[in-house]
């Protein structure tokens, strides 16, 4: 079977990990896949490349004659499936389809946003929704907002399916100690957008008590998506937290980052079901998140989970974390990697 994957682009998102470990799975199948892209970002590239997927971007900046060159790829493909991941590379695939196509799509939402339903644009791009043959989401908060905002969207076609994992790569480390050189040291993993929320963190990271400050590191692994990173840099000088906040480009060792961690944080004010939550959970790692979409039904009420619009809740479960003891830390990360 031939497979079209198409994406923005292979950036170092959740989406982009995912599109790209599906891709490969289906490769090792026997299948002919390859990926359409239209930003020149190849965090996954060589990735691909190592699988002998063909990779074609087409870096267009103007939006009207990107959209034409897109569906003109994506019509002369001679694809049987085309697999599209996020709300601008589905609606460009499903318009591709018109006035016919002879190919099955699939398209994929990811995020979880509430402009699904608060915004008018929004909704009417899901109405193409409805030319697709299903709609996948990795969360059940995600397809209920789809079908508010298209409610003649078929139950039928629409398909809940959280994050694949590699349990063989993402395995714990049993011999792990936690507070090495007497810092808790918490990691996230999230680009830098307003979204990811990291000026709420530093705000929270504030209201801390001058001892809890004094044993806490936060590394943070991610590229730049818009101004927030910049933001929260001049709080972090006004409050005096330059110690305790650390900045990493993201990258592909990950896995081994998380390793080195005592717990893994994500402060999200949306989110579809994150990658890091998998991942940190295969590593059993403690995780402390934003209570929102399914999140708090896979983390449960053992986990730290905090408001993200509130900095004081946010503080409190911290303070939680940083007075968990080690061995109710190991029994969280157990349970963790039993549900993962």
């Amino acid at each position: 079977m031939k497979i079209l994957c198409v994406i923005d682009c292979l950036g170092s998102g959740g989406a982009q990990r995912q599109l790209v470990g599906l891709a490969a799975a289906f490769k090792g199948q026997g299948h002919d896949v390859s990926f359409l892209t239209y930003h020149p970002l190849n965090f996954f590239k060589h990735q691909l490349d190592e699988k002998g997927i063909l990779v074609i971007c087409v870096d267009e900046r103007n939006y009207i004659k990107r959209f034409f060159k897109i569906r003109r790829h994506i019509r002369h493909s001679k694809a049987n499936v085309v697999l599209a991941f996020l709300v601008s590379p589905a609606f460009m695939s499903e318009c591709a389809g018109f006035p016919f196509r002879k190919w099955k799509l699939i398209v994929g939402e990811r995020s979880a946003d509430p402009k699904i339903l608060t915004s008018l644009t929004q909704r009417i791009i899901r109405w193409f929704h409805l030319g697709a043959d299903y709609v996948v989401a990795n969360s059940h908060e995600n397809i209920n907002m789809v079908q508010k905002a298209v409610p003649f969207l078929s139950k039928s076609k629409c398909k809940v399916i959280y994050n694949l994992i590699d349990l063989e790569k993402w395995q714990p480390d049993l011999t792990y100690e936690y507070r090495k050189n007497g810092k808790f040291t918490l990691l996230v993993a999230a680009s830098h957008q307003y979204i990811k929320n990291l000026i709420g963190l530093v705000e929270a990271v504030n209201l801390l008590s001058e001892q809890e400050k004094e044993q806490i590191r936060i590394d943070w692994y991610g590229d730049k998506g818009d101004d927030s990173q910049a933001k929260a840099l001049e709080k972090i000088a006004q409050y005096h937290l330059t110690g305790i906040f650390n900045f990493h480009p993201a990258t592909s060792g990950i896995s081994q980052k998380m390793q080195e961690a005592d717990a893994v944080g994500l402060f999200s004010f949306y989110e579809g079901f994150p990658n890091v939550v998998c991942e940190a959970m295969s590593l059993a790692k403690p995780v402390i998140a934003s209570a929102v979409s399914d999140v708090p039904d896979i983390l449960g009420r053992y986990n730290f989970l905090i408001d993200p619009k509130n900095p004081q809740a946010i503080a409190g479960q911290l303070s939680k974390l940083l007075q968990t003891s080690e061995a109710e830390l190991k029994n969280i990360g157990t349970k963790n990697r039993e549900k993962a």
